[in-house]
């Protein structure tokens, strides 16, 4: 969908990103997925009488790591507070997190869409805790409660309301997965619910200032879904303002089988929640010692590496953007090319074109790559050398992932090394040229078209195996004799 030139979208996005830790935020329990319903439930997660909170540290290390990452104010002292509301799934009637002093405040994170550079501001990104999961199928008219996820930690990132579009809305979302996952905090697993999306809509008229009514989406758990809501709000806001109506702030649900939102409950302000400080927790206090600690075990960022690999390897933005879209693929490249030790280019057009394309067919990451860095420096050394032509070289990789091996042995096994011996060229294409008389008549009239028919021709002959510069430049030298 379009929005038309009289209206304008505002978007802003709130993402809970589950934190990589092995224990829960405020209890030793395990975070592990996919354990039986309330197997990993402590008396803590419980809420039993008597128990109290105990902070994790390394949920605090990640969200440090995150401020820093994005040019945040690692906030000193920052305070947990109660966010008081029921649920059948909230065992203390309230949900620990943080409200008036975040522990990251501002920062922000740069997006690309159509070749378009933006940057979007972040607001903050607080430490709180999950809540659990109410279970309503195969209960027959009930429900069941499953807590495993209670007390899982989570950081909530929280943009300004800087995005016009669906499309600038899912770059920032798959922006800030690949960051979190590249960072070590979130294994960004969406299917897992381990990175969901709650996105903040309106719409206005072009040129007002003051913002309309915002309806908030919650739990997008797809970059499509996102999509596929946002558009679905927006259109859905601009009916009801040409048809009278008015936007009622609340908030929805989107339904991916029927492709619409529907409304959940109106949405509640920060008041309706009665926040107050958590009194059976202490402020949490970084030092700048911590700060700079963690600050030193960052890993490089994507857009220094981007820059890096633009500089260093003279690669176009483009090939630099997308090698650099998570830390695991731009291992991969480097470990490749130094294995190689070619031109970084060809490393990358395989990367991109081959080696993409399996994986994404294969719904895997380059560290699980069935073709290792070694196995396409092998591979890139062939093509190299004149060994293998490029078609061959596809084929040879094909191999190479579905039964592994080397490039050399699948060569020599295979009998598919380039026939670059100019002698037995010189008789493929003497066979050719005799038996295509009319297409050496066309070539020689001026249809330069039929020269790829001779080279193709030629091909054939050879099985896929002649060289085909040469072939081109012996025909062209035969025909213009």
């Amino acid at each position: 969908m379009n929005v038309r030139a009289d209206w304008e979208v505002v978007i802003g996005l709130e993402t809970h990103a589950q934190l990589a830790t092995a224990s829960k935020i405020f209890s030793g329990s395990s975070t592990r997925f996919g354990a039986p319903p309330n197997a990993q439930a402590c008396a803590v997660d419980l809420a039993l009488p008597g128990v109290l909170p105990v902070l994790n540290a390394g949920a605090v290390e990640c969200a440090v790591r995150f401020g820093l990452a994005v040019g945040a104010t690692i906030a000193p002292r920052s305070v947990f507070a109660r966010k008081n509301y029921f649920y059948p799934d909230l065992p203390k009637g309230y949900q620990i997190s943080q409200y008036e002093i975040p522990v990251v405040q501002g920062g922000s994170l740069a997006i690309a869409v159509d070749g378009v550079e933006k940057v979007v501001r972040l607001t903050r990104a607080h430490l709180e805790e999950d809540a659990g999961k109410s279970l309503h199928e195969d209960y027959h008219g009930m429900s069941g409660i499953d807590l495993n996820r209670a007390g899982t930690p989570l950081l909530e990132i929280v943009t300004e309301p800087d995005m016009r579009s669906a499309a600038e809305a899912v770059a920032y979302a798959r922006a800030l997965h690949a960051l979190v996952v590249w960072l070590g905090i979130c294994d960004g697993n969406m299917q897992e619910g381990s990175f969901r999306c709650d996105a903040n809509v309106s719409v206005r008229p072009r040129g007002q200032a003051a913002y309309g009514t915002r309806c908030e989406i919650k739990n997008l758990n797809s970059f499509r879904f996102l999509e596929r809501a946002i558009l679905h709000e927006v259109d859905r806001q601009i009916a009801l303002i040409e048809d009278g109506g008015r936007v009622v702030q609340e908030t929805r649900l989107y339904d991916p089988e029927r492709d619409h939102t529907r409304s959940m409950r109106s949405k509640e302000d920060a008041m309706d929640y009665r926040y107050f400080p958590d009194p059976d927790l202490l402020p949490l206090e970084i030092s700048a010692e911590t700060v700079e600690r963690i600050r030193a075990s960052l890993p490089e960022l994507p857009a220094a590496m981007r820059a890096r690999f633009t500089a260093q390897y003279g690669l176009p933005a483009y090939d630099a953007a997308t090698l650099t879209a998570s830390r695991s693929l731009a291992r991969y490249f480097e470990a490749a090319l130094t294995a190689f030790g070619g031109d970084p280019k060809l490393v990358s057009n395989w990367m991109m074109g081959e080696l993409l394309s399996r994986l994404n067919e294969t719904e895997r990451d380059a560290e699980a790559a069935a073709v290792t860095p070694d196995m396409l420096a092998g591979l890139l050394k062939r093509i190299a050398d004149g060994t293998l032509s490029g078609k061959l070289a596809k084929e040879v990789f094909a191999i190479l992932w579905d039964e592994g091996g080397s490039a050399d042995a699948i060569i020599a096994a295979r009998g598919l090394a380039q026939i670059s011996d100019t002698g037995a060229l010189e008789a493929i294409v003497d066979e050719v040229l005799a038996a295509n008389p009319k297409s050496v008549e066309e070539f020689r009239a001026g249809k330069e078209k039929a020269m790829n028919a001779l080279v193709g021709q030629a091909m054939k002959a050879s099985r896929g195996k002649a060289n085909p510069a040469q072939v081109n430049a012996i025909l062209r030298r035969k025909l213009s004799g």
